[in-house]
């Protein structure tokens, strides 16, 4: 791999400069999960040293989809949880959703 773990993990903390993490009361401390993270992405782009080009592309695009989905998801069931009502954007797009069912 051409990044190390501690140089993905500075690359997550700038992104988080922007679009920082919420972690809340867990009992963890942000710096290990970073860290936890950071390996185990590392060790997949390893994994996948005799991919070819594409298929790194596409198995990367769907590990992100997957997560931006998980995120979707657990964000909603947090704010039901909490009777909090949903964004504009985010009721816009469960309301899309619902009426292609």
């Amino acid at each position: 791999m051409s990044i190390t773990p501690q140089e993905l993990e500075l690359l997550m903390q700038e992104v988080e400069k922007e679009d920082p993490i919420d972690f809340a009361d867990l009992p963890f401390k942000e710096e290990e999960l970073r860290g936890l993270i950071a390996n185990h992405l590392c060790e997949m782009a390893d994994a996948m040293e005799n991919f070819s080009a594409e298929d790194k592309h596409l198995t990367l695009l769907a590990v992100a989809a997957k997560l931006v989905l998980e995120n979707l998801v657990l964000h909603v069931q947090l704010l039901r949880q909490h009777e909090v009502p949903l964004n504009q954007a985010t009721e816009a797009l469960l309301s899309r959703l619902r009426k292609k069912d």
